[in-house]
């Protein structure tokens, strides 16, 4: 799917990725399906309707778009979209890639070969230093580092390599950077470096956003080292990101006896890399081919009109369990084509909902 040609489309982009249940997954298949986010934009009332929607879906409104503009410039933030040349090649690779990202500082910094440095925000000394002194052993052999500003071993690692390149991707908006304690690094990091986010600029993170910047954290990264996670730690989505995008994941080890240890420890016995010094890293990440650059080859189109019955077959296949579009194409004994068509329509009603993995389940009951 090639990118937004002129000023006019890349507003169109904009508006369509804003729009009332519009996710990164939906909006590329309605771009497939409709050819231009315009002619998206101008469906997404039958479509939601189609799908059972009880209300009228609320679709971006020009002024909307305008105002998040405006309030990107007034921060000197600048959008990216999918299918141009600044956009990072590796996001390509992962399911679901943003359509636009927003972005503070230097875009050129998200494209370059990067780790990804992650862990507990209670993180001990011993964890401080590890994500301090690797940090800078990969910026020194010209890695960027990535990481989610959270504090604990993300503040340390971009502390550390604030000279040779980091990348701070945020939950909520680029303008509203969490934790508070972290807001003077976060510029730090907009003057030196990038801060990335694919939400709209005004979010405010909450919690599933932070499963969705993991997500992003683990794809801007050619590997992903734990330095400390405790056993449900967030630090474990952005290692299972990794490993599904098939990305390197290391672990370092700790010992059995400290809580910030469990999760190192699991991903050790699921089959992470073990670490215990920056080389292992850097000798393992070397040695690996780099991606190639997406050719944007033309995807299998998708019906206009999901088949009369579709819509019910695929929602009664759906629970509050999330499923692979795949395992719903089995139990449905539908062509992949309609079912994804016809997961747009239960997505633009509200009857159904996209896991940052990919996965789809039935919207939960308001």
């Amino acid at each position: 799917m090639k990118g937004p040609a002129n000023e006019a489309e890349r507003f169109d982009w904009l508006r369509l990725i804003r729009s009332e249940n519009v996710g990164p997954e939906t909006f590329h298949t309605l771009i497939r399906r409709f050819g231009t986010a315009r002619a998206a934009l101008d469906a997404l009332p039958d479509l939601a309707a189609a799908g059972g929607g009880r209300r009228p879906i609320a679709v971006a409104e020009p002024g909307r778009v305008e105002r998040e503009l405006a309030a990107a410039e007034r921060i000197g933030a600048h959008f990216v979209h999918y299918g141009t040349a600044a956009y990072p090649a590796l996001l390509y690779e992962i399911g679901g890639p943003p359509p636009v990202l927003a972005v503070r500082g230097d875009t050129s910094i998200a494209s370059r070969p990067a780790i990804a440095v992650v862990g507990s925000r209670q993180a001990s000394a011993a964890g401080r230093t590890i994500a301090r002194t690797w940090s800078e052993a990969f910026g020194a052999e010209g890695w960027a580092v990535v990481s989610g500003l959270a504090l604990g071993i993300d503040a340390e690692a971009h502390r550390a390599a604030l000279a040779t390149g980091t990348v701070a991707v945020v939950a909520g908006g680029v303008d509203r950077p969490s934790p508070e304690a972290n807001v003077d690094l976060c510029d730090r990091i907009a003057e030196e470096g990038a801060v990335v986010s694919e939400m709209p600029l005004g979010t405010e993170p909450f919690s599933r956003l932070f499963v969705r910047r993991n997500r992003l954290i683990a794809g801007l990264s050619r590997g992903v080292v734990v330095v400390e996670a405790a056993a449900r730690s967030g630090a474990l989505y952005t290692a299972d990101f990794a490993a599904t995008a098939g990305r390197e994941v290391f672990a370092v080890p700790g010992s059995p006896l400290d809580p910030r240890a469990a999760g190192c420890l699991k991903l050790l016995k699921e089959g992470a890399t073990l670490a215990t010094e920056a080389r292992d890293v850097l000798v393992q990440l070397s040695a690996m081919d780099a991606p190639m650059l997406p050719g944007f080859s033309e995807d299998e189109p998708l019906p206009e009109d999901a088949p009369a019955g579709a819509v019910g077959e695929v929602h009664a296949a759906l629970s509050l369990t999330p499923v692979s579009v795949d395992t719903l194409v089995r139990l449905t004994r539908l062509p992949t084509a309609t079912v994804i068509a016809t997961l747009v329509e239960l997505e633009l009603a509200g009857h159904a909902e996209r896991e940052p993995n990919g996965m789809v389940r039935a919207a939960v009951p308001g």
